[in-house]
This record gives C-alpha cells, sequence and structure tokens, in this order.
C-alpha cells in the first residue's frame, strides 16, 4: 500500500524537526545542514502548493482560507531561511534567524497538522490521499532534482535520515555515523 499524502507530508515534518534539533545543537556542518533543510523545504512547499492545497481547497471549501495562509507561511519560512543562508553560522546573527525560522516552521507545521490535513482526511477517501501522495512525492522529487539535491533512487529520496541509517548499517557502509542523508542515500545506493 502506498503512503498518503498526510503520512509522506508529516514525515517531511518530523525530518524538518530533526535537522533543526541539529542545526541547534551546533554539532556537524551546519552550512551543509542548512543546505539540507533549504532542498527539503523548498521541495516540500512546492510539492504541496503544486498537487496538495489545490485538493483541500476543491475538496474542503470552507479550508481555502487555511490553504491560502499556509502559502503565507512557506512564502515568510523562504524568506527568513534565504537570511539564515546569508548569515555566518557562528554569528549571532545566524543563532537568531535560526530561532525565527525554527518558529516560523513550527507554527506552520502545527496549524498544517491541526487543521488542514485532518479537513483533506475528512473530504476525501483514501484512495485520493494515496493519489495525492504519489503526486506529492514526484512533485517533490522533481524539485529535489532541479535543485541538484534528490537522490537518484526514488526509494532513498522518500527515506528518512535515520531509515538510510540503518540500511547503510545492515551493509556496514563505513562513515555512515558521520553522513548526512544525501551521503547515506548515496552510500546506500552505491551498495545495492
Amino acid at each position: 500500500m502506498a503512503e498518503d499524502a498526510i503520512a509522506l507530508i508529516t514525515k517531511d515534518h518530523r525530518e524538518m524537526e530533526r535537522l533543526f534539533e541539529q542545526l541547534q545543537s551546533r554539532k556537524g556542518d551546519r552550512a551543509d545542514m542548512v543546505q539540507q533543510f533549504s532542498s527539503m523545504l523548498l521541495a516540500h512547499s512546492r510539492a504541496e502548493e503544486e498537487h496538495v492545497y489545490p485538493a483541500i481547497a476543491q475538496a474542503a471549501p470552507a479550508e481555502k482560507g487555511e490553504v491560502h495562509h499556509g502559502k503565507e507561511e512557506h512564502e515568510q519560512a523562504e524568506r527568513i531561511l534565504r537570511r539564515l543562508q546569508a548569515a555566518e553560522v557562528d554569528s549571532d546573527e545566524f543563532e537568531s534567524t535560526l530561532t525565527e525560522l525554527v518558529e516560523a516552521v513550527g507554527h506552520h507545521v502545527e496549524e498544517e497538522e491541526g487543521k488542514i490535513l485532518p479537513a483533506l482526511r475528512n473530504a476525501v477517501g483514501s484512495d485520493r490521499l494515496e493519489e495525492l501522495g504519489q503526486a506529492f512525492k514526484r512533485g517533490r522529487q522533481q524539485e529535489l532534482e532541479k535543485q541538484g539535491a534528490g537522490a537518484s533512487s526514488g526509494a532513498a529520496a522518500d527515506a528518512t535520515r535515520e531509515e538510510l541509517y540503518e540500511k547503510a548499517k545492515a551493509q556496514d557502509v563505513p562513515g555512515r555515523s558521520k553522513m548526512n542523508k544525501q551521503e547515506l542515500a548515496e552510500a546506500v545506493e552505491d551498495e545495492t
């Protein structure tokens, strides 16, 4: 059974939260983590806006305002993200902008998971949710590939860092504990 749109969107949200935790811990290559987050946020937002939000607006017309608000929050997060990318990773500006981004994305995730996605679940059946999941997945992957951030394997692109780490562990990939999600995806793919 294919994953539905709500499961995929929620999985992305958890991965973004994990990246935020890593960034806030000040461990690892923060510039690389910002790039990972940027790729994920842009691909996620574009796929939602292109495939999922129109379906919500059509199936649950009362949620059109929330959908519009969600798009505005995507734009706000992208503006903050550009400021974060421009800041030096060891600066006070980076820390304050990171805090602002975490709060903005956290607020958006809370609203989306609390209002928009439940409205979608109530408005359409499981088959439609799976169709939207496939469209979301394709749209996200296409956006990642445009950015040069997508793994060539669809399965690797849809896996979380933890899932990729477990595959790398099973394949006994050396240095796996220090790899980011993209590196793990490439290493796992190389081993298959």
